[in-house]
């Protein structure tokens, strides 16, 4: 229980800290290039690695490498359509949709 709890927030941090790193760098895109949304992107994502190492440490590839992508892909989308204002399709939460059923499938498939 205590592995699964330790998984799931490492998982966590490095998914948030990557949204995060890759809003402040789409925020600070088209700008002076080294304006303070930048280097905080570039920070976010940098500690997001140093999380996800952790999980590598500890835990499958197979397992870690689809849920943080997938988990990061999610986020991303939704950040951009409530952040960003951007339009998000019909077929792109379908492929959304697709993504949660899969990394539930690999959730799924561990804990099995």
């Amino acid at each position: 229980m205590q592995t699964k709890l330790l998984f799931s927030l490492l998982i966590l941090l490095s998914v948030g800290l990557n949204t995060s790193g890759q809003i402040l760098l789409k925020q600070g895109s088209g700008q002076n290039p080294l304006n303070i949304y930048l280097l905080g992107g570039l920070f976010a994502y940098a500690l997001s690695t140093v999380f996800y190492i952790l999980v590598l440490g500890k835990f499958n590839l197979s397992v870690a490498y689809p849920m943080v992508i997938g988990l990061t892909v999610i986020g991303t989308t939704i950040a951009g359509s409530v952040i960003f204002g951007e339009k998000v399709t019909f077929v792109n939460w379908l492929g959304v949709g697709l993504l949660i059923a899969g990394i539930s499938a690999i959730a799924f498939g561990k804990s099995s």
